[in-house]
């Protein structure tokens, strides 16, 4: 089972990490998953260890994205996860203050 560690010594990014970012690039744009529903999809790891890769490395991905199980926008990064969901068309709970993603419309299932 890939494990999350830090960047191998050859600067490689560890097995875990890969399969996390791959998931993420494939995410359509407008849906979105849960940390917990990518270590579901992938079949191991957990919402902790998704967090902790996308922390690490996910800038380069479509990290807005991959959110947390109760469609709040990640923290210190509202404005532009807002921006790129509205950009995308999103589902949101506008009248949320601050608006959250609507996770009944937005979850995408992998398929």
């Amino acid at each position: 089972m890939p494990q999350v560690t830090d960047a191998t010594d050859d600067g490689a990014l560890p097995p875990f990490a890969e399969l996390v970012l791959d998931l993420t690039e494939r995410i359509p744009p407008g849906r979105v998953m849960t940390y917990g529903d990518v270590a579901e999809y992938l079949g191991h790891g957990g919402p902790r260890q998704v967090g902790r890769v996308m922390a690490l490395y996910g800038a380069a991905v479509p990290w807005w994205r991959v959110i947390r199980a109760d469609g709040r926008l990640l923290p210190g990064h509202e404005r532009r996860a807002l921006t790129r969901y509205r950009e995308e068309g999103t589902p949101l709970r506008e009248l949320a203050d601050p608006p959250r993603v609507d996770l009944k419309r937005a979850r995408w299932d992998g398929q």
